[in-house]
C-alpha cells in the first residue's frame, strides 16, 4: 500500500451528489479544494454497515470543519444514483439522510486505485486523507473495512496542522487544539518534556 504522506493528492474528475442534491458531472477535487484544506475519505460500498455511521459521523461534524476552512469529500466505489438513493433514504431505515458534502461516484474505481485503497479490485479499505492548501497529503489511515474510524481524531489532526502552519511548531503526542506545541529544536524538546513529559 502506497504512502502518500509527503505527496501531491491525486486529483480526479468524477460526477458527484452535491449537498443540495444536485449531480455535478464533472467534480473536481482540485478546482473545489482550491486554496483550502480538505479531508477526503473513502467507504466500501453504500447500503451497508458500517459505512453509513461514519458518514453520518462526517456529517454530524461538518461544520467543524467548514470553520477551520476544510472541505469534506467522499468517495465510494458506487454509482451516483445509488448515492442519491442513500441520501434519499431515512436514517431510521438505514440511510444516510441529507448529509452536507459531495459524495463521489468512483465505479471505475481508478480514484480507490489511485489513492491505493482498493481491496481485491472490489471496494475500498476505509481511508481517510487530509489534504493541505497546496494540495499535498499530510496525513492518512486507512482501516480495514470491519473497522469504523474516528472522526474527532479527523479533526485533532486538522488543528494540528492548522497549529503547524500557523504557528511553526512541531505537535507532540496528544496535543490538542489549545494545547502547548514544541519548537522543532533540542532546546525546545527539553524544554518541553520538561514541562509536560508527565502529562503525555
Amino acid at each position: 500500500m502506497s504512502v502518500l504522506v509527503g505527496k501531491e493528492a491525486p486529483d480526479f474528475t468524477a460526477t458527484a451528489v452535491m449537498p443540495d442534491n444536485k449531480m455535478n458531472e464533472k467534480f473536481n477535487l482540485k478546482e473545489y479544494t482550491k486554496g483550502k484544506y480538505s479531508l477526503v475519505f473513502f467507504w466500501p460500498l453504500d447500503f451497508t454497515f458500517v459505512c453509513p455511521s461514519e458518514i453520518i459521523a462526517f456529517d454530524n461534524r461538518v461544520e467543524e470543519f467548514k470553520k477551520r476552512g476544510a472541505e469534506v469529500i467522499g468517495v465510494s466505489v458506487d454509482s451516483h444514483f445509488t448515492h442519491h438513493a442513500w441520501k434519499q433514504t431515512p436514517r431510521d431505515k438505514g440511510g444516510i439522510g441529507d448529509v452536507q458534502f459531495p459524495l463521489v461516484a468512483d465505479l471505475t474505481k481508478s480514484i480507490a486505485r489511485s489513492y491505493d485503497v482498493l481491496t481485491g479490485d472490489a471496494v475500498a479499505f476505509r481511508g481517510t486523507f487530509l489534504i493541505d492548501k497546496n494540495g499535498i497529503v499530510r496525513h492518512q489511515v486507512i482501516n480495514d473495512l470491519p473497522l469504523g474510524r474516528n472522526v474527532d481524531e479527523a479533526i485533532r489532526m486538522l488543528d494540528a496542522l492548522i497549529f503547524h502552519d500557523e504557528q511553526g511548531e512541531v505537535c507532540p503526542a496528544n496535543w490538542k487544539k489549545g494545547g502547548k506545541g514544541m519548537k522543532p529544536t533540542a532546546e525546545g524538546v527539553a524544554s518541553y518534556l520538561k514541562e509536560h513529559a508527565q502529562a503525555i
